[in-house]
This record gives C-alpha cells, structure tokens and sequence, in this order.
C-alpha cells in the first residue's frame, strides 16, 4: 500500500492538488477509508486530507445551526451549546466506536462514507437537515436525504467536498436515536432516530429515520403519515410498526438476517414512541 499523503490548510489548495492527481481522495479521519485501503478495497494515488482547513470545523449555534464537515465526534459531544440546541445527535455520537474513533472521525467523513449505518445520518434526517458541498466552482446546497443514493455512494461529484451541514431552528418536539448492535462498539445492527411533536397524546409531527436497514440512510415518510394526526396509543404504535416493517429494506449478511433486522426495526420504532411519550429522550 503506497500513497502520497498532503495537508493542505486551505480549500483552494485542497483543490489544486486533488486536480493535479487524478484518482487522489479527500479524507477527514480516515477511521474507514485507511481500513479500506489496507483491505484493498479502495485505490489512491494521493490521499488529500481536509483536517487542517479550519473553515471546515466551525460550530456556528445561529439560527440556522451549521456544522463544519471536519468537526470531530468527539468535538460534537462535548459541545454545550449543541446539547441543548440538538441532543439526538449528541446522543447518537455516544454510540459511535471508541474514544479514540470519535477523536478522530468527523461528522463529514461518517456521512461522506455513505454507508447504511452512519450513526449521525438518523438524528439529522428526522431534523431535515441540508448540506452544503463546495467545489472549485462554487456551492450546493441539498437536503441530505438526496445526498445518499445506495451503499457507499453519494451525489458527491469529483473534486466536490461536504463543507457544512446546516439544521434550521431545532424542532420543539422531541427526538431520540435507539441503535443496536452485537455487542459494544459495533456497527448496528439497526438503528431508528424518532422526532415528535405532541398535543397531549395526539403527534402533529412526526419526523422517522433509520440507519442499516436499506441500502443507505433513510426517512421513513409512510411511517410519518401513520403518526401524524393520530392519537399514540397502542393501536396507532402497532400500525406504524407494521409500516416500518413493511417500508424497510435490510440485508441478511453474517451479522443479522433481513427478517431479523425488519423485526427490529419494529422494535426500535415502539421503543422510541413509547419512551417519547413517557418524557424522556431514551
């Protein structure tokens, strides 16, 4: 395995030397790609990392917040501000890898992989968040249910970057990410992220999104509709867990059979409701 491995401090320069090395990646953390490298599964001729660019690890509260792309894990869970402004993604950094994977992978990286399991992809989806990719020719800006569009792949274009992922004024409602995996520091097994906004017990807003259980991150509108306008009792939470079961699209791979994931999609989802109505984030 050989490569050239360049810092650049500025996009710019980032953007000259990946131009003069066809085939060259951009990297964060590289908590996967060097995996993947090793592996042999991925090929580069340069690896162009983006750490000591720092316009690429701000935290700016807002309205609207706004996440630089090469803002560590580690730098999302401590942050104060984040936790009160947006706890279910605090929450879900908790589950994500060791200490030493959170210092070291970014939030940009965890979604730019694009696998069906980023932890961080559920708590932004249920919080409509966009994103905005930069390249030499200027900015983009979609929402990030359109950026992922099948296992490992995104709408990323060569010699495009994840610059910042922006969340307008956080939801009143309440919202809470469930993951599972074999043991501790697995990837999951299935994970569900669960938004709502409540009138007593009747949801006006419901925001659904699930990770390892299709072949990207994704919303869950059907299940949305479901919740919506209706009272959460039990007959309401048995018919939305019917729909994500029905609505999902799992694997059956050594770690878990696609019947499994699909029940525990269910699960999750009447875990989440039901701890939601109880007062709770988890």
């Amino acid at each position: 395995m050989s490569f050239e491995y360049l810092r650049p401090r500025t996009l710019s320069e980032a953007w000259d030397l990946a131009s003069a090395r066809p085939g060259a990646r951009f990297i964060a953390g590289g908590t996967d790609v060097m995996v993947r490298l090793r592996e042999g599964k991925v090929r580069a001729p340069a690896l162009i990392s983006l750490r000591a660019i720092r316009e690429l690890a701000q935290i700016e509260i807002g309205p609207p917040l706004l996440l630089g792309s090469g803002v560590s894990v580690s730098e999302l869970q401590a942050n104060p501000h984040l936790a009160r402004q947006l706890p279910v993604l605090v929450e879900a950094t908790r589950t994500l890898g060791s200490v030493q994977i959170r210092n070291a992978a970014t939030i940009g990286g965890n979604l730019c992989n694009a696998s069906p399991c980023a932890d961080l992809a559920p708590p932004l989806l249920v919080h409509e968040a966009r994103v905005h990719l930069a390249s030499a020719d200027g900015v983009r800006e979609l929402r990030l249910e359109d950026f992922f569009v099948g296992p490992r792949t995104s709408v990323l274009r060569p010699g495009e970057v994840l610059h910042a992922i922006v969340v307008d004024t956080p939801s009143t409602g309440r919202a809470i990410f469930l993951k599972k995996g074999r043991v501790q520091m697995d990837i999951a097994l299935g994970s569900v992220a669960v938004l709502l906004e409540t009138q007593g017990r009747t949801c006006v807003r419901a925001r659904v999104a699930a990770g390892s259980l299709a072949p990207m991150p994704v919303r869950l509108r059907d299940v949305e509709k479901v919740l919506e306008g209706a009272e959460l009792d039990d007959r309401t939470i048995a018919t939305a867990r019917q729909a994500i079961e029905r609505d999902v699209r799992p694997i059956s791979d050594v770690r878990a059979s696609a019947d499994y994931r699909r029940h525990l999609a269910g699960a999750l989802l009447e875990r989440a409701v039901r701890t939601l109505m109880n007062g709770g984030r988890r």
